[in-house]
Protein backbone atom coordinates (compact mmCIF):
# COMPACT_ATOMS: atom_id res chain seq x y z
CA UNK A 1 0.00 0.00 0.00
CA UNK A 2 1.51 3.64 -0.61
CA UNK A 3 -0.02 6.73 1.12
CA UNK A 4 0.45 9.29 -0.87
CA UNK A 5 -0.92 12.24 0.87
CA UNK A 6 -1.06 14.71 -2.35
CA UNK A 7 -4.21 15.54 -4.21
CA UNK A 8 -2.19 15.51 -7.62
CA UNK A 9 -1.73 11.61 -7.78
CA UNK A 10 -5.41 11.54 -8.55
CA UNK A 11 -4.68 12.61 -11.79
CA UNK A 12 -1.37 11.41 -13.08
CA UNK A 13 -2.81 9.00 -15.77
CA UNK A 14 -4.73 12.14 -17.24
CA UNK A 15 -3.61 12.67 -20.92
CA UNK A 16 -0.29 10.17 -21.03
CA UNK A 17 1.96 11.38 -23.89
CA UNK A 18 5.08 11.25 -24.70
CA UNK A 19 7.82 12.52 -22.64
CA UNK A 20 8.17 16.19 -22.64
CA UNK A 21 11.06 18.89 -21.76
CA UNK A 22 9.86 21.12 -19.25
CA UNK A 23 8.82 24.65 -21.14
CA UNK A 24 8.44 27.86 -20.23
CA UNK A 25 5.58 29.20 -18.25
CA UNK A 26 4.30 32.74 -19.34
CA UNK A 27 2.15 34.55 -17.03
CA UNK A 28 -0.02 37.85 -17.11
CA UNK A 29 -2.03 39.82 -14.94
CA UNK A 30 -5.73 41.42 -15.94
CA UNK A 31 -6.89 45.20 -14.68
CA UNK A 32 -8.77 42.99 -12.37
CA UNK A 33 -6.21 41.27 -10.46
CA UNK A 34 -6.75 37.74 -12.29
CA UNK A 35 -3.93 36.23 -12.84
CA UNK A 36 -3.13 33.85 -16.26
CA UNK A 37 -0.65 30.82 -16.41
CA UNK A 38 -0.34 29.64 -20.07
CA UNK A 39 2.03 26.60 -20.70
CA UNK A 40 2.60 25.34 -24.30
CA UNK A 41 2.74 21.47 -25.00
CA UNK A 42 2.21 20.90 -28.60
CA UNK A 43 2.08 17.12 -28.95
CA UNK A 44 -1.20 16.40 -29.53
CA UNK A 45 -4.41 18.85 -29.97
CA UNK A 46 -5.49 19.29 -26.80
CA UNK A 47 -5.53 21.76 -23.77
CA UNK A 48 -6.24 21.49 -20.23
CA UNK A 49 -8.06 24.68 -18.55
CA UNK A 50 -8.49 25.37 -15.13
CA UNK A 51 -9.83 28.27 -12.72
CA UNK A 52 -8.71 28.33 -9.29
CA UNK A 53 -9.83 29.96 -6.35
CA UNK A 54 -7.91 30.66 -3.13
CA UNK A 55 -10.92 28.70 -0.93
CA UNK A 56 -11.67 25.56 0.38
CA UNK A 57 -12.22 24.13 3.95
CA UNK A 58 -9.32 25.70 5.74
CA UNK A 59 -11.29 29.09 4.92
CA UNK A 60 -14.08 27.38 6.79
CA UNK A 61 -15.07 28.13 10.62
CA UNK A 62 -17.19 26.36 12.99
CA UNK A 63 -20.58 26.13 11.77
CA UNK A 64 -19.88 26.36 8.01
CA UNK A 65 -17.98 23.36 7.54
CA UNK A 66 -18.18 21.62 4.32
CA UNK A 67 -19.10 25.26 2.39
CA UNK A 68 -16.71 25.19 0.33
CA UNK A 69 -17.53 21.94 -1.68
CA UNK A 70 -21.22 22.51 -1.32
CA UNK A 71 -20.29 25.58 -3.75
CA UNK A 72 -18.51 23.62 -5.61
CA UNK A 73 -21.86 21.61 -6.73
CA UNK A 74 -23.61 24.26 -7.10
CA UNK A 75 -21.41 25.84 -9.74
CA UNK A 76 -23.09 23.96 -12.15
CA UNK A 77 -26.56 24.48 -10.77
CA UNK A 78 -26.67 27.05 -13.58
CA UNK A 79 -26.51 31.16 -14.00
CA UNK A 80 -28.72 34.00 -15.70
CA UNK A 81 -27.93 32.95 -18.47
CA UNK A 82 -27.41 28.83 -18.15
CA UNK A 83 -29.97 27.27 -17.00
CA UNK A 84 -29.22 23.80 -14.12
CA UNK A 85 -26.67 21.45 -16.20
CA UNK A 86 -26.27 23.45 -19.16
CA UNK A 87 -22.38 23.68 -18.82
CA UNK A 88 -21.81 19.95 -18.72
CA UNK A 89 -23.95 19.72 -21.46
CA UNK A 90 -22.37 22.08 -23.44
CA UNK A 91 -19.01 21.16 -22.79
CA UNK A 92 -20.16 17.32 -23.09
CA UNK A 93 -21.69 18.56 -27.23
CA UNK A 94 -18.10 20.09 -27.55
CA UNK A 95 -16.37 16.75 -26.94
CA UNK A 96 -14.85 17.89 -23.53
CA UNK A 97 -14.89 16.43 -20.44
CA UNK A 98 -15.41 18.65 -17.06
CA UNK A 99 -15.32 18.88 -13.29
CA UNK A 100 -14.38 20.17 -10.73
CA UNK A 101 -12.50 19.36 -6.61
CA UNK A 102 -12.70 20.81 -3.41
CA UNK A 103 -9.19 20.64 -0.96
CA UNK A 104 -8.43 22.19 2.21
CA UNK A 105 -6.50 24.86 0.21
CA UNK A 106 -8.43 25.88 -2.85
CA UNK A 107 -11.13 25.05 -5.22
CA UNK A 108 -10.44 24.03 -8.71
CA UNK A 109 -12.78 24.16 -11.84
CA UNK A 110 -11.64 22.21 -14.62
CA UNK A 111 -11.96 21.11 -18.59
CA UNK A 112 -10.38 19.10 -21.06
CA UNK A 113 -10.84 19.60 -24.86
CA UNK A 114 -10.08 20.19 -28.19
CA UNK A 115 -7.94 22.80 -28.07
CA UNK A 116 -10.69 24.60 -31.05
CA UNK A 117 -12.95 24.08 -28.48
CA UNK A 118 -11.11 26.19 -25.54
CA UNK A 119 -13.18 30.10 -26.10
CA UNK A 120 -16.10 28.27 -25.48
CA UNK A 121 -14.76 26.56 -21.58
CA UNK A 122 -13.11 30.22 -21.03
CA UNK A 123 -16.74 31.76 -22.00
CA UNK A 124 -18.51 29.43 -19.57
CA UNK A 125 -16.57 29.75 -16.78
CA UNK A 126 -16.14 33.28 -17.17
CA UNK A 127 -19.63 33.71 -16.66
CA UNK A 128 -20.12 31.37 -13.74
CA UNK A 129 -17.45 33.18 -11.74
CA UNK A 130 -19.99 36.26 -11.22
CA UNK A 131 -23.07 35.45 -12.83
CA UNK A 132 -23.77 31.84 -10.53
CA UNK A 133 -27.37 31.59 -10.01
CA UNK A 134 -28.46 29.99 -6.86
CA UNK A 135 -32.24 28.68 -6.57
CA UNK A 136 -33.41 27.57 -2.97
CA UNK A 137 -34.42 24.64 -4.97
CA UNK A 138 -31.41 23.36 -6.65
CA UNK A 139 -29.43 24.07 -3.41
CA UNK A 140 -31.99 21.72 -1.68
CA UNK A 141 -31.85 19.28 -4.00
CA UNK A 142 -28.10 19.31 -4.51
CA UNK A 143 -27.10 19.65 -0.08
CA UNK A 144 -28.87 16.41 0.01
CA UNK A 145 -26.58 14.85 -2.95
CA UNK A 146 -23.58 16.01 -0.46
CA UNK A 147 -25.07 14.31 2.39
CA UNK A 148 -25.70 11.45 1.06
CA UNK A 149 -22.18 11.50 0.02
CA UNK A 150 -20.94 11.77 3.48
CA UNK A 151 -22.94 8.90 4.86
CA UNK A 152 -21.46 6.75 2.38
CA UNK A 153 -17.82 8.04 1.81
CA UNK A 154 -17.37 8.86 5.63
CA UNK A 155 -20.15 7.62 8.24
CA UNK A 156 -20.64 4.01 6.51
CA UNK A 157 -16.46 3.41 5.59
CA UNK A 158 -15.09 2.85 9.25
CA UNK A 159 -11.54 3.92 7.77
CA UNK A 160 -11.92 7.28 6.59
CA UNK A 161 -14.43 7.84 9.97
CA UNK A 162 -11.32 7.00 12.36
CA UNK A 163 -9.26 9.31 9.82
CA UNK A 164 -11.89 12.05 10.45
CA UNK A 165 -11.52 11.62 13.92
CA UNK A 166 -7.98 11.71 13.91
CA UNK A 167 -7.61 14.85 12.37
CA UNK A 168 -10.15 16.78 14.67
CA UNK A 169 -7.86 14.94 18.03
CA UNK A 170 -4.92 15.47 16.12
CA UNK A 171 -5.07 19.59 15.37
CA UNK A 172 -6.77 22.29 17.81
CA UNK A 173 -6.81 25.29 16.11
CA UNK A 174 -5.52 24.02 12.55
CA UNK A 175 -8.51 24.33 10.39
CA UNK A 176 -7.54 21.09 8.88
CA UNK A 177 -9.18 19.40 12.05
CA UNK A 178 -12.30 19.19 10.23
CA UNK A 179 -13.18 17.41 7.12
CA UNK A 180 -13.48 19.17 3.34
CA UNK A 181 -16.94 17.86 3.07
CA UNK A 182 -17.86 19.32 6.57
CA UNK A 183 -19.49 17.75 9.61
CA UNK A 184 -22.83 16.54 9.21
CA UNK A 185 -24.80 18.85 11.60
CA UNK A 186 -23.09 21.69 9.77
CA UNK A 187 -25.09 20.46 6.25
CA UNK A 188 -27.68 19.69 7.49
CA UNK A 189 -28.43 23.48 8.80
CA UNK A 190 -26.99 24.98 5.23
CA UNK A 191 -29.02 27.11 3.99
CA UNK A 192 -28.98 28.57 0.22
CA UNK A 193 -28.02 32.00 1.40
CA UNK A 194 -25.16 30.59 3.25
CA UNK A 195 -24.04 29.71 -0.54
CA UNK A 196 -24.70 33.06 -1.72
CA UNK A 197 -22.69 35.27 1.02
CA UNK A 198 -20.01 32.39 0.67
CA UNK A 199 -19.95 33.07 -3.12
CA UNK A 200 -19.94 37.02 -3.36
CA UNK A 201 -16.85 36.74 -0.86
CA UNK A 202 -14.68 35.01 -2.35
CA UNK A 203 -15.41 34.21 -6.29
CA UNK A 204 -13.73 37.19 -7.81
CA UNK A 205 -10.82 37.55 -10.64
CA UNK A 206 -9.10 38.98 -8.14
CA UNK A 207 -9.23 35.70 -5.90
CA UNK A 208 -8.67 33.89 -8.75
CA UNK A 209 -5.73 31.89 -11.27
CA UNK A 210 -6.85 30.67 -14.76
CA UNK A 211 -4.09 28.32 -16.23
CA UNK A 212 -4.12 27.20 -19.67
CA UNK A 213 -1.65 24.03 -20.21
CA UNK A 214 -1.66 22.53 -23.92
CA UNK A 215 -1.64 22.75 -28.11
CA UNK A 216 -2.26 26.59 -27.78
CA UNK A 217 -0.47 29.86 -28.16
CA UNK A 218 -0.15 31.92 -25.07
CA UNK A 219 -0.85 35.96 -26.84
CA UNK A 220 -4.25 33.62 -28.45
CA UNK A 221 -5.24 32.72 -25.01
CA UNK A 222 -4.47 36.00 -23.40
CA UNK A 223 -6.52 37.94 -25.84
CA UNK A 224 -9.51 35.78 -25.22
CA UNK A 225 -8.98 35.74 -21.30
CA UNK A 226 -8.74 39.74 -21.67
CA UNK A 227 -12.57 39.05 -23.75
CA UNK A 228 -14.08 37.35 -21.27
CA UNK A 229 -12.52 37.26 -17.91
CA UNK A 230 -11.47 41.37 -18.62
CA UNK A 231 -14.50 42.98 -18.07
CA UNK A 232 -15.41 41.19 -14.54
CA UNK A 233 -15.19 43.00 -11.75
CA UNK A 234 -13.51 42.52 -8.75
CA UNK A 235 -14.00 42.15 -4.82
CA UNK A 236 -13.13 45.48 -3.49
CA UNK A 237 -11.52 43.81 -0.55
CA UNK A 238 -10.08 40.63 0.08
CA UNK A 239 -9.19 39.42 3.46
CA UNK A 240 -7.57 36.18 3.65
CA UNK A 241 -8.13 34.38 6.86
CA UNK A 242 -6.12 34.97 10.15
CA UNK A 243 -2.87 32.76 11.09
CA UNK A 244 -4.13 30.11 12.82
CA UNK A 245 -1.36 28.57 14.21
CA UNK A 246 -0.97 25.55 15.53
CA UNK A 247 -0.24 25.50 19.56
CA UNK A 248 2.68 23.33 20.18
CA UNK A 249 1.57 19.57 21.26
CA UNK A 250 3.25 18.70 24.59
CA UNK A 251 2.25 14.94 24.98
CA UNK A 252 1.30 11.64 22.99
CA UNK A 253 -2.63 12.15 21.91
CA UNK A 254 -4.70 8.80 21.78
CA UNK A 255 -7.97 8.14 20.27
CA UNK A 256 -10.33 4.95 19.91
CA UNK A 257 -13.15 4.58 17.19
CA UNK A 258 -15.96 2.07 17.59
CA UNK A 259 -17.66 1.25 14.42
CA UNK A 260 -18.80 -1.82 12.08
CA UNK A 261 -15.75 -2.76 10.58
CA UNK A 262 -14.10 -5.99 9.29
CA UNK A 263 -10.53 -5.38 10.23
CA UNK A 264 -8.57 -3.01 12.95
CA UNK A 265 -7.06 -0.46 11.48
CA UNK A 266 -4.12 1.51 12.78
CA UNK A 267 -3.21 5.42 11.95
CA UNK A 268 -0.34 7.27 13.55
CA UNK A 269 0.39 10.94 12.70
CA UNK A 270 3.43 13.39 13.67
CA UNK A 271 3.43 17.35 13.60
CA UNK A 272 5.55 18.61 10.60
CA UNK A 273 6.30 21.70 8.69
CA UNK A 274 5.37 21.97 5.16
CA UNK A 275 7.13 24.39 2.28
CA UNK A 276 5.38 27.29 3.70
CA UNK A 277 6.00 26.59 7.16
CA UNK A 278 9.72 25.64 7.80
CA UNK A 279 12.57 27.56 8.07
CA UNK A 280 14.96 25.23 6.62
CA UNK A 281 13.89 24.45 2.59
CA UNK A 282 15.46 21.28 3.00
CA UNK A 283 13.55 19.54 5.36
CA UNK A 284 9.89 18.98 3.62
CA UNK A 285 12.34 17.22 0.82
CA UNK A 286 14.05 15.21 3.14
CA UNK A 287 10.56 14.25 4.72
CA UNK A 288 9.01 13.50 1.22
CA UNK A 289 12.01 11.42 0.75
CA UNK A 290 12.14 9.40 4.66
CA UNK A 291 8.52 8.23 3.02
CA UNK A 292 9.46 7.00 0.04
CA UNK A 293 12.17 5.08 2.22
CA UNK A 294 9.60 3.59 4.87
CA UNK A 295 6.56 2.89 2.06
CA UNK A 296 8.32 3.58 -1.97
CA UNK A 297 6.53 0.51 -3.54
CA UNK A 298 7.03 -3.32 -3.17
CA UNK A 299 10.95 -2.85 -2.62
CA UNK A 300 10.58 -0.62 0.27
CA UNK A 301 11.09 -0.88 4.63
CA UNK A 302 7.27 -1.30 5.01
CA UNK A 303 6.37 -4.01 2.27
CA UNK A 304 9.96 -5.86 2.77
CA UNK A 305 9.61 -5.94 6.50
CA UNK A 306 6.71 -5.64 7.78
CA UNK A 307 4.48 -7.31 5.06
CA UNK A 308 6.76 -10.20 3.44
CA UNK A 309 9.00 -10.76 5.95
CA UNK A 310 7.60 -10.48 9.73
CA UNK A 311 4.01 -10.54 7.85
CA UNK A 312 2.76 -9.14 10.79
CA UNK A 313 0.84 -6.19 8.34
CA UNK A 314 -2.05 -7.12 5.85
CA UNK A 315 -0.83 -3.32 4.55
CA UNK A 316 1.28 -0.87 5.89
CA UNK A 317 1.40 2.80 4.91
CA UNK A 318 3.79 6.18 5.33
CA UNK A 319 2.97 9.11 3.30
CA UNK A 320 4.05 13.10 4.06
CA UNK A 321 3.08 15.87 1.09
CA UNK A 322 5.47 19.06 1.70
CA UNK A 323 3.07 21.14 -0.26
CA UNK A 324 -0.16 22.46 1.54
CA UNK A 325 -1.09 25.74 3.52
CA UNK A 326 -0.69 25.23 6.52
CA UNK A 327 1.82 22.66 8.40
CA UNK A 328 0.54 19.29 8.11
CA UNK A 329 1.37 15.60 9.52
CA UNK A 330 3.39 12.67 8.31
CA UNK A 331 1.33 9.78 8.69
CA UNK A 332 1.10 6.31 9.03
CA UNK A 333 -1.10 3.21 8.56
CA UNK A 334 -1.95 0.06 8.11
CA UNK A 335 -3.87 -3.45 8.87
CA UNK A 336 -2.41 -6.27 11.20
CA UNK A 337 -2.06 -9.34 9.48
CA UNK A 338 -4.45 -11.89 10.72
CA UNK A 339 -3.24 -13.48 14.10
CA UNK A 340 -1.45 -9.98 14.78
CA UNK A 341 -2.97 -7.13 17.14
CA UNK A 342 -3.00 -3.86 16.24
CA UNK A 343 -0.44 -3.40 19.44
CA UNK A 344 2.20 -5.69 17.54
CA UNK A 345 1.82 -3.50 13.96
CA UNK A 346 2.42 -0.15 15.83
CA UNK A 347 5.47 -1.46 17.54
CA UNK A 348 7.11 -2.90 14.04
CA UNK A 349 6.26 0.58 12.54
CA UNK A 350 7.66 2.42 15.70
CA UNK A 351 10.67 -0.09 15.62
CA UNK A 352 10.92 1.31 11.83
CA UNK A 353 11.21 4.63 12.89
CA UNK A 354 13.52 3.99 15.69
CA UNK A 355 16.12 2.45 13.35
CA UNK A 356 16.12 5.23 10.43
CA UNK A 357 17.01 7.18 13.33
CA UNK A 358 19.70 5.19 14.32
CA UNK A 359 21.28 4.42 11.09
CA UNK A 360 22.20 6.01 7.91
CA UNK A 361 19.97 4.86 5.07
CA UNK A 362 22.54 3.39 2.43
CA UNK A 363 23.96 4.90 -0.73
CA UNK A 364 22.15 2.71 -2.58
CA UNK A 365 18.63 2.30 -1.19
CA UNK A 366 19.02 6.37 -0.74
CA UNK A 367 19.97 6.42 -4.89
CA UNK A 368 17.14 4.09 -5.72
CA UNK A 369 14.96 6.03 -3.57
CA UNK A 370 15.42 9.12 -4.98
CA UNK A 371 15.10 7.53 -8.84
CA UNK A 372 12.17 6.86 -8.03
CA UNK A 373 10.50 10.04 -6.37
CA UNK A 374 11.89 11.79 -9.28
CA UNK A 375 10.99 9.58 -11.88
CA UNK A 376 7.47 9.22 -10.59
CA UNK A 377 7.25 13.25 -10.92
CA UNK A 378 8.54 13.14 -14.83
CA UNK A 379 6.53 10.87 -15.54
CA UNK A 380 3.42 12.72 -14.35
CA UNK A 381 4.51 15.59 -16.36
CA UNK A 382 3.44 13.31 -19.47
CA UNK A 383 -0.25 15.05 -18.78
CA UNK A 384 -1.35 18.54 -19.81
CA UNK A 385 -3.40 18.03 -16.97
CA UNK A 386 -1.04 17.50 -14.16
CA UNK A 387 1.14 20.68 -15.56
CA UNK A 388 -1.69 22.93 -15.39
CA UNK A 389 -2.32 21.03 -11.90
CA UNK A 390 0.72 21.99 -10.34
CA UNK A 391 1.00 25.90 -11.54
CA UNK A 392 -2.11 26.32 -10.30
CA UNK A 393 -2.07 24.55 -7.12
CA UNK A 394 1.14 26.14 -6.10
CA UNK A 395 -0.24 29.48 -7.04
CA UNK A 396 -3.22 28.90 -5.21
CA UNK A 397 -1.47 28.16 -2.18
CA UNK A 398 0.96 31.21 -1.93
CA UNK A 399 3.79 29.24 -3.30
CA UNK A 400 5.65 30.05 -6.27
CA UNK A 401 5.10 28.03 -9.20
CA UNK A 402 8.74 27.67 -10.53
CA UNK A 403 8.94 25.33 -7.08
CA UNK A 404 7.15 22.45 -9.68
CA UNK A 405 10.37 22.77 -11.45
CA UNK A 406 12.57 22.52 -8.92
CA UNK A 407 11.02 19.88 -6.96
CA UNK A 408 13.63 17.14 -8.70
CA UNK A 409 16.94 19.00 -8.10
CA UNK A 410 16.03 19.29 -4.15
CA UNK A 411 15.06 15.77 -4.14
CA UNK A 412 18.00 15.11 -5.56
CA UNK A 413 19.95 16.89 -3.00
CA UNK A 414 18.70 15.17 0.13
CA UNK A 415 21.52 13.67 2.03
CA UNK A 416 21.46 10.15 4.46
CA UNK A 417 22.78 12.71 7.18
CA UNK A 418 19.40 14.54 6.63
CA UNK A 419 16.86 11.43 6.16
CA UNK A 420 18.28 10.85 9.99
CA UNK A 421 17.78 14.34 10.98
CA UNK A 422 14.17 14.54 10.16
CA UNK A 423 13.11 11.48 11.71
CA UNK A 424 14.98 12.38 14.83
CA UNK A 425 13.83 16.05 15.12
CA UNK A 426 9.94 15.44 13.73
CA UNK A 427 8.88 11.52 14.86
CA UNK A 428 8.76 11.91 18.55
CA UNK A 429 6.05 10.75 20.65
CA UNK A 430 5.69 14.46 22.28
CA UNK A 431 3.74 15.58 18.77
CA UNK A 432 2.67 12.05 18.04
CA UNK A 433 -1.44 11.31 17.52
CA UNK A 434 -2.61 7.82 17.27
CA UNK A 435 -5.96 6.58 16.43
CA UNK A 436 -6.99 3.22 16.66
CA UNK A 437 -10.26 1.74 15.13
CA UNK A 438 -11.71 -0.86 17.21
CA UNK A 439 -14.15 -2.85 14.83
CA UNK A 440 -17.90 -3.55 16.07
CA UNK A 441 -20.03 -6.42 14.97
CA UNK A 442 -21.27 -5.63 11.18
CA UNK A 443 -24.88 -6.83 12.02
CA UNK A 444 -25.17 -8.05 8.29
CA UNK A 445 -24.41 -4.08 7.16
CA UNK A 446 -21.03 -4.31 5.13
CA UNK A 447 -19.43 -1.23 5.41
CA UNK A 448 -18.61 0.51 2.44
CA UNK A 449 -14.97 0.67 2.15
CA UNK A 450 -12.72 3.69 0.45
CA UNK A 451 -9.52 2.91 -1.42
CA UNK A 452 -6.88 1.35 0.68
CA UNK A 453 -4.95 4.63 2.27
CA UNK A 454 -4.41 8.04 3.98
CA UNK A 455 -8.24 10.13 3.06
CA UNK A 456 -7.96 13.98 2.49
Amino acid sequence: MRIRVTFLALFCGLFLLQPVNASEVHEYSLDNGMKIFVKQDHRAPVVASMVWYKVGSSYEQNGTTGISHVLEHMMFKGTEKFGPGEFSRIIAENGGKENAFTSRDYTAYFQRLHKDRLEISMKMEADRMRGMKVLDEEFAKEVQVVIEERRMRTEDDPESLTYEAFNASAFTTNPYRWPVIGWMNDLENMTAQDIRDWYQVWYAPNNASYVVAGDVDPEQVFTLAKKYFGPLKPIKQITPPKPQKEPEQKGERRITVKAPAELPYLLMGYKTPSVTGTKEEWEPYALDVLSSVLDGGNSARFAKNLIRGQQIAASAGAGYSPFSRLDTLFLFDGNPAQGHSIEELEQAIRAEIKQVKEELVSTDELARIKAQVIASDVYQLDSVFYQAMKIGQFETMGLDWRLTDQYAERIQQVTAEQVREVARKYLIDDTLTVAVLDPQPLDNKQPRRAASGIRH
